[in-house]
């Protein structure tokens, strides 16, 4: 027996209530919104409530991908979240999604991380495991809280990020939808680029006793920008490529939502228009793990996918990880 067919049953997503834009930042940092619009293209992003987790996104985002896939908790056996803000160190913050959505104890639960990349190294893992006949349904959940990662006095990092979840339901397919093909990548040699120097097992080692500074993220925002053009499109290439798919076939591009110019160029390079890409940055800013399911619920939800469609996602992250993948609906 061969192994079954996998696909996208339902999509979810949740955004926190509290809208924080361009202008309310220029009141706690020296920036404007002309000068994080013309940088990023982001207007203005999401931000959880104090008491709001990871694992709360998580959990709405996870019931509405369940009530588009017309399924209950009851048929999940396997949950996957793709995060780099966890609730808590240890235990896995799946599990808390476990309990919040009654999930069966049969059900294997863990956590994964590999930043902005999480949400499709989370899809590759969840279905070779429904590959392998062992599971039948899996909830793959990007989610974070990037405002608690945050050093709210940079402006060249606290004005990019917003918080949120996305999910979807994977399980054995219904017609013609199936997933194509994953393609995942990372880098190592360039981790220092993009990461939280502090919080882990490895922190840095004070001066003269200084405390250290609290955990935060810190980025080389130039060098950054030039890797991950360079290497978001070589993903896309390469599964175009492995697929005999060409871009011209690809009816929504749907990549991580970090920065206007990355996409832009990226639209360039593979000489597709931007009309193509599926782009909510604007709203949400980079939300991370959260960032490809947010808007591929929105996309589906706004009639961008459609039944038939063939869909492209590419992502870079932290790591340095990047990765594509193809789905046909």
């Amino acid at each position: 027996m061969g192994s079954p067919v996998i696909a996208i049953l339902g999509t979810g997503s949740y955004a926190p209530e509290k809208i924080l834009t361009n202008d309310d930042l220029s009141k706690i940092v020296d920036t404007s919104d002309e000068w994080i619009f013309s940088r990023s293209g982001i207007r203005e992003r999401r931000i959880a409530g104090e008491n709001e987790t990871t694992s709360q996104m998580a959990a709405s985002a996870a019931r509405a991908a369940l009530a588009d896939a017309g399924l209950t908790a009851a048929d999940i056996d396997l949950i996957i979240v793709a995060t780099m803000t966890p609730d808590l160190p240890m235990p896995a913050t799946a599990c808390f999604v476990q309990s919040h959505l009654g999930v069966p104890t049969h059900a294997a639960c863990f956590d994964l991380n590999a930043a902005c990349s999480g949400f499709l190294y989370a899809l590759d893992t969840a279905w070779a495991m429904l590959g392998s006949g062992r599971y039948r349904h899996a909830l793959v959940i990007g989610a974070e809280k990037m405002s608690s990662v945050l050093d709210w006095t940079d402006r060249t990092t606290c004005v990019l990020f917003g918080d949120g979840a996305g999910a979807v339901v994977l399980g054995p397919a219904r017609g013609t939808a199936q997933m194509i093909g994953v393609k995942l990548y990372a880098e190592g040699a360039h981790a220092g680029l993009l990461c939280i120097p502090n919080g882990g097992s490895n922190p840095p080692v004070p001066a003269n006793g200084t405390v250290l500074a609290p955990r935060a993220i810190t980025m080389k925002g130039r060098e950054i920008f030039k890797i991950a053009i360079r290497e978001m499109e070589d993903a896309a290439r390469d599964i175009l490529e492995q697929h005999q798919v060409s871009a011209a076939q690809i009816n929504c591009v749907i990549p991580h939502q970090a920065n206007l110019r990355i996409i832009e160029v990226i639209a360039q390079y593979l000489e597709l228009p931007m009309e193509s890409f599926f782009v909510n940055l604007d709203r949400y800013g980079n939300t991370s793990a959260a960032s490809i399911p947010l808007a591929l619920d929105e996309a589906r939800r706004s009639g961008r996918v459609k039944p038939g469609d063939t869909t492209l996602f590419v992502a870079f992250g932290a790591g340095l990880t990047y990765g594509s993948a193809l789905v046909r609906w």
